[in-house]
């Protein structure tokens, strides 16, 4: 086991195993609460086409138990000790998490590794537990605004896995078997691919030895169906679609753009600022005009997601049908100026505080500093996550511009009009 070089200010310790595991820990003395996030680079992104919604599907299935450990049992032992545990999948990662009193860490951390790496997939449950899933696709596609944003993205990403729905499709999972999931997971459910975020009452040694007691016995590796490499391009004309549905009583404006990927992480910073610049709060520029002003939206709003390989930066905007003509008008209107004029230092001022506000309210609990830095992990390097309100701080007007003519183009983006089906 070696201890990773930290970077200045980094308050945590990184340790890798001589397995290849990383492990994050960070002991925070007032707090009773141990919280325990696990990360595997195990997401959709992993997916070869014909196993759309296979990392999704596994981390349900995760939970239906091992050789040892019956379905069930798991969350049952977490619970009697008063703990807390979930899981999520997205397209760059799968996470699982438990959060508990600290006198209780060793005897539910074990139950989770044991999960995590030597999970059964037994072919009764796979079944039982593919109509749960099936089912959780069919509310998803009764959601309007999913719909409208699946649409849009995957007219953004029409030749990359970020254009496929996280949970896959009916027909792929209809076709999926339990041979192929474990040969999935004994691919990617490997140390190398794991990273171990141990955060709040619990003391470093204690905690390295937990996690490299626990995380041993890793499944025999199974060579997966590789994802064919794609690119995301850049969009280069204006991509248009209307839906209409029923039951919608507003229409739905979606503009999204293509936003730099990890390798250009400051860009994706400045891309944050331009977000919160356009649509976060009456003094943003959208909501000013468009709701407060001319009243044409009943909301409108941005939101930039940093993702792997390629962001996603969007602007949404509900309204009347009759004004989405004009809405989308004055939306490459505004980008148009930002392209033409740099920000005033007083309106980048208030997005550098609120940007740098919401970070520090999202870095109070040990649960949230777990899964900062087990993300940062997973997609880049953990010491990352703290250089954050640096970063943006450190942003100039003319930079921020550069950043909207390089990204934001109002000539080349893709829209999805959703209306009311009357």
């Amino acid at each position: 086991m070696s201890q990773l070089p930290n970077v200045s200010e980094f308050p945590a310790d990184v340790f890798r195993l001589d397995n290849g595991l990383t492990v994050i820990h960070q002991y925070i003395s007032a707090t009773p609460v141990a919280v325990v996030d696990v990360w595997v680079r195990a997401g959709a992104i992993r997916e070869p086409d014909e196993w759309s919604g296979m990392a999704h599907f596994l981390e349900h299935m995760i939970f239906k138990g091992t050789e040892r450990v019956p379905p069930g049992m798991f969350d049952q032992i977490v619970e009697n000790w008063g703990g807390v545990t979930n899981a999520a999948t997205s397209h760059d990662y799968a996470h699982f998490f438990i959060t508990t009193a600290v006198p209780y860490l060793a005897d539910t951390l074990p139950y989770l590794a044991e999960l995590l790496l030597n999970a059964a997939i037994p072919d009764d449950e796979f079944i039982r537990e593919r109509d749960v899933v099936l089912e959780e696709i069919r509310q998803a596609e009764d959601n309007p605004d999913w719909l409208g944003f699946q649409a849009l993205v995957e007219s953004i990403y029409p030749h990359h896995p970020y254009g496929r729905p996280v949970l896959g499709t009916e027909s792929h999972l209809l076709k999926h078997s339990p041979a192929e999931m474990r040969c999935f997971h004994a691919c990617h459910y490997q140390p190398e691919n794991i990273t171990v975020t141990i955060v709040g009452g619990v003391d470093r040694e204690t905690a390295l030895e937990l996690v490299s007691r626990s995380f041993v016995e890793f499944a025999p590796r199974c060579n997966a169906p590789q994802l064919q490499t794609k690119i995301a391009s850049p969009l280069t004309e204006i991509r248009r679609q209307e839906l209409c549905l029923p039951r919608l009583e507003q229409a739905r404006l979606l503009m999204g753009w293509t936003g730099p990927g990890l390798e250009e992480l400051r860009s994706a910073y400045g891309l944050d600022l331009l977000s919160v610049l356009l649509a976060e709060g009456r003094c943003s520029r959208l909501v000013r005009q468009l709701r407060e002003e001319e009243q044409l939206v009943h909301n409108v709003g941005s939101s930039f997601s940093l993702q792997q390989e390629s962001s996603l930066f969007t602007i949404s905007a509900w309204l009347e049908p009759q004004y989405l003509d004009v809405v989308e008008g004055l939306i490459s209107d505004c980008l148009a100026q930002l392209h033409a004029s740099p920000v005033s230092e007083a309106e980048l001022k208030r997005c550098k505080r609120l940007l740098c506000n919401d970070y520090a309210f999202s870095t109070e609990s040990p649960g949230q500093l777990a899964g900062l830095y087990g993300y940062y992990s997973t997609i880049a390097q953990a010491e990352i996550a703290v250089t954050y309100p640096q970063q943006i701080q450190s942003f100039q007007p003319a930079e921020v511009q550069q950043l909207a003519q390089q990204y934001l183009s109002p000539e080349r983006y893709a829209v999805t009009i959703l209306k009311p089906n009357y």
